[in-house]
């Protein structure tokens, strides 16, 4: 026999397994519990590791540029131009400082994958080229 100072019940304990089950399992917030959700990061919050990557500041490896547009525009977005692109972007509530690079490169180029156009990007970044 087991003796302690248990605030709860077995079935009450085996209840709040339950729900916390999908949670556990998927290692992410389910969308029935919103009160659990983290907030999301604002556009003036300090960079934090491991949060989203954006060209300028400090150098950023052409890879992790690219997987934050790809995340982003996904693969029905291309192929376009940076007009489009940016629109896209800014639908999708992209961070300016990912945003405004890319509506800075030449108006008649055309990206047909997120690998182009973060090339393009950091390129620009690099040579600090403005509107063409």
């Amino acid at each position: 026999m087991e003796r302690g100072s248990d605030r709860l019940s077995v079935h009450r304990d085996e209840e709040m397994k339950h729900e916390l089950q999908g949670l556990l399992r998927s290692g992410r917030s389910t969308r029935t519990e919103e009160w659990n959700d983290p907030e999301p990061t604002a556009d003036d919050d300090p960079v934090v590791a491991g949060g989203p990557v954006t060209p300028g500041g400090t150098a950023v490896p052409l890879e992790a540029v690219r997987l934050e547009l790809a995340k982003i525009l996904g693969r029905t977005s291309f192929p376009a131009g940076p007009r489009e692109l940016g629109g896209v972007l800014r639908e999708k509530y992209a961070p300016d400082s990912l945003v405004e690079p890319v509506e800075r490169l030449p108006r008649d180029a055309r990206y047909a994958s997120a690998r182009e156009l973060a090339e393009a990007v950091v390129e620009g970044e690099r040579t600090g080229r403005g509107d063409m």
